[in-house]
């Protein structure tokens, strides 16, 4: 049976568009390469960590949603959101290849009329220099006249029950006004606000802004946080105080390393356009630098604890607690705990490790010791890093067990363990 829409890419930004689209009573096909995806997804099973659970797949499942490896599915849609992930790659651009490969299965199947919408992270420029002469040569149509094309930042925030895609502002450029009409009348399907951007452009630099903005707040309280700890300042008091600020401030939290999906992006770098403005964005830079710097610091903090309990890292016992990049969530994507842990194995520390929703952990495709009694684990280790706060530590319990405790997350009461 056709369907009215169709979410490529099935991870951790079409997942949830999908589901909130088959929630909102439209008839939805997922269409993703990957085999494993489709088996998955078939089976009533999430093939990503984080988004959804299984439960939330099989009503999906129930309420009409339909996973497909089939092309041709393509052809049968009003209207096509590209959702294909853009990692970070080696240059610290964002990897396109994916969207490249959606955008021309789509090309090959695109009838007149159809809606065509990306999400996907991307460069200013990307939907106008890179989408649309993939979708235009591949189909034989042109963009704006035969097909709506238009770009609209996802704001997923995982594991966030208050703002969902019902209630969470959509913003939304198109190639024409009639572009953005056409995608506003998609996407009011699904949110109760839609926000009209002058263009694709704009929309495109709202999520690098946005995501940027997250990044830079990090990197100043991170170095807030190593001033602070030279200092004797107790930073997490000093935030507390400055929230109460009611206008000019918004409150920012650092910790061990930023993980999550939305890397920074600094569009003084744009490899497919010869119109590269090529003045870098400095601050960016310099935030992604300092972020970057704080699992070594972490490791630093490690090593001057033990020492100043007569202990050395090599042959130290050392319980990571947390290895997600998110409270409350399975999902991995960038944590700082991978590099943590790989820095103090490095240095001969004995890593074992707890985390309520990840029961097999892996650092250099090594299976790392699971924790099975927490209590008796940080009861047992020189040394117990909270790396991630899950709802389900008892803190307060745990600093009394613990030889050693050091808290990235400033969760801990105050002078229950040391704070980073």
């Amino acid at each position: 049976m056709p369907a009215d829409l169709a979410v490529i890419g099935l991870g951790h930004l079409g997942l949830p568009l999908a589901q909130a689209a088959v929630a909102a009573g439209i008839q939805t096909v997922g269409y993703d390469t990957d085999p494993r995806a489709f088996a998955e997804l078939s089976a009533g099973r999430t093939p990503v960590e984080g988004p959804l659970t299984a439960s939330d797949v099989r009503r999906m499942l129930s309420g009409g949603f339909r996973p497909t490896t089939n092309e041709a599915e393509l052809g049968r849609v009003r209207t096509a959101v590209i959702c294909a992930p853009t990692p970070l790659g080696p240059d610290r651009t964002l990897d396109l290849s994916a969207v490249g490969d959606a955008a021309r299965a789509l090309a090959a199947r695109l009838r007149p009329h159809t809606t065509v919408l990306l999400e996907s992270a991307v460069p200013p420029g990307t939907t106008e220099n890179f989408l649309l002469p993939l979708l235009e040569t591949g189909s034989g149509l042109r963009g704006g006249r035969d097909f709506h094309l238009a770009y609209s930042p996802t704001r997923l925030d995982p594991g966030n029950r208050t703002h969902v895609h019902a209630n969470t502002p959509k913003v939304i450029g198109g190639l024409t006004p009639a572009c953005t009409e056409s995608a506003a009348a998609f996407y009011s399907r699904l949110t109760d606000k839609v926000v009209r951007a002058r263009g694709p452009r704009e929309a495109e630099m709202t999520k690098v802004l946005e995501t940027n903005f997250r990044h830079v707040n990090i990197a100043l309280v991170n170095e807030m946080a190593v001033l602070c700890h030279d200092l004797g300042v107790d930073l997490w008091d000093v935030i507390r105080c400055a929230e109460t600020k009611p206008f000019g401030f918004q409150p920012f939290r650092p910790g061990p390393g930023v993980g999550g999906h939305g890397a920074p992006v600094d569009p003084g770098y744009l490899p497919y356009s010869s119109r590269t403005p090529g003045h870098p964005l400095r601050m960016v830079s310099l935030a992604q630098e300092i972020n970057d710097r704080m699992p070594q610091y972490v490791i630093q903090r490690c090593a001057t604890l033990l020492n100043e309990h007569g202990k050395s890292v090599r042959g130290a016992r050392v319980l990571l607690l947390g290895v997600t990049y998110k409270p409350d969530l399975a999902d991995q994507e960038a944590s700082p705990a991978r590099e943590i842990a790989t820095r103090l194995m490095d240095m001969g520390a004995q890593i074992s490790y707890h985390d309520p929703h990840v029961l097999d952990w892996r650092v250099r495709e090594l299976p790392v010791p699971r924790a099975d009694s927490l209590y008796e684990a940080a009861a047992g280790a020189d040394l117990t890093v909270l790396l991630q706060h899950h709802r389900t530590y008892d803190l307060q319990g745990l600093a009394v067990k613990a030889q050693l405790l050091l808290d990235t997350r400033g969760a801990t009461p105050a002078g229950a363990a040391h704070r980073l």
